[in-house]
């Protein structure tokens, strides 16, 4: 009977989805789940048997929480920890040590629990992001009706000096980059208006590959151009999904435009879809069926600290972008109950994936 209750209670653990590291008076690893394999990158037949300061030296502070804990008995929780695997991962992780009791109440080791956070981060920045784009919303309905009267008195004034110029006139240029100043003032504002549209997805079924297709035999020209190669790899099996076509084009024809615009020197672009079977966006949130669709480029990569600002308004990598060709890109996708994620490192490219749901009738609510 006891060591069917040992079976059954390992096979519990090794069901759980939080990460287990059990660790003897000795400091040796006795026990490890196959979560936390998976959230530390490191085997349980590499860990299993060796001292725990031995095989996790890369986390201090998971050393520490568990050195202390064994020292005094008492429970620590680390909210805002970080577990960095061998392969060079970052999850953020809720860490928690605890005592491991024998049934007459000594301490004979440390049980050490790791919570994958990545969800709930994720979840967290969007929340900002919407807040950040819902006031962005408001000033620039304001903000367009105050400056596009004016704007297009500012253009017509340029157009008529221009008619009024000789052809040879020194002073054309002037004229010339003022309507072309305006132009682009205009688009911005438009983009704006873009922002802060209420108007939410028409759903009709939508074939992505075709739409992807499309997207990618207008942009080879401009990939030849600049020496880029565009490669696909699609999985057939994804059937038509209901989606607002036009707003999708919008959102892949800007991401496979922006990856070639990243690379000036030449490289390649690969555009690929994929199913995932079980995922969830949001904690405590049914998982279900999503399709991926990601646009990953060999360009020069982005930095942890542009990373992060990536997709706020007016902030943008390039010389002359204004940043809100992506923030509508986030915006259309999160009205298709999607996510857009991006991942990238200086020197090994950028990767955008845009996950919607597998949904194969229309919406609802």
């Amino acid at each position: 009977m006891h060591t069917d209750l040992s079976g059954y209670a390992l096979t519990v653990l090794d069901s759980v989805g939080d990460g287990v590291v059990v660790i003897n008076g000795e400091g040796v690893v006795t026990l490890m789940n196959p979560a936390a394999e998976e959230m530390t990158g490191r085997s349980r037949r590499q860990v299993v048997g060796s001292r725990f300061i031995d095989s996790f030296k890369a986390e201090p502070i998971l050393v520490d929480m568990v050195e202390r804990t064994s020292a005094s008995g008492v429970s620590l929780s680390d909210q805002d920890n970080v577990v960095l695997s061998p392969s060079g991962r970052v999850i953020p992780a809720n860490a928690t040590t605890c005592p491991l009791l024998r049934s007459d109440g000594e301490a004979i080791g440390v049980i050490l629990t790791l919570r994958d956070l990545t969800s709930i981060r994720e979840l967290e920045a969007a929340v900002r992001q919407a807040d950040r784009l819902a006031t962005l919303g408001t000033l620039a309905a304001g903000l367009a009706h105050e400056v596009k009267n004016p704007l297009g008195g500012i253009k017509g004034a340029a157009q008529l000096l221009e008619r009024e110029l000789d052809e040879d006139s020194d002073l054309l240029e002037y004229p010339r980059v003022m309507i072309k100043e305006a132009e682009r003032i205009d688009r911005i504002i438009r983009q704006l208006l873009d922002l802060a549209s209420p108007r939410g997805p028409r759903y009709t079924p939508v074939n992505l590959h075709m739409v992807l297709g499309d997207i990618i035999l207008l942009q080879r020209e401009a990939a030849a151009d600049r020496d880029v190669t565009i490669s696909t790899g699609f999985d057939p099996s994804i059937p038509p999904i209901m989606a607002d076509e036009a707003q999708l084009t919008q959102v892949f024809l800007n991401l496979i435009r922006n990856a070639i615009e990243a690379m000036a020197e030449g490289g390649r672009v690969t555009v690929s879809s994929r199913v995932l079977a079980e995922y969830h966006l949001a904690r405590n949130e049914n998982r279900s069926r999503m399709v991926a669709v990601e646009v990953a480029d060999t360009g020069p990569g982005i930095s942890t600290e542009n990373l992060a600002k990536v997709g706020t308004p007016f902030f943008s990598t390039k010389d002359n972008g204004t940043g809100l060709g992506l923030a509508i890109c986030q915006k259309i996708v999160a009205e298709h109950r999607g996510m857009l994620k991006i991942e990238s490192k200086p020197g090994q490219g950028t990767k955008i994936s845009v996950l919607l749901p597998l949904i194969q009738s229309p919406a609802k609510g």
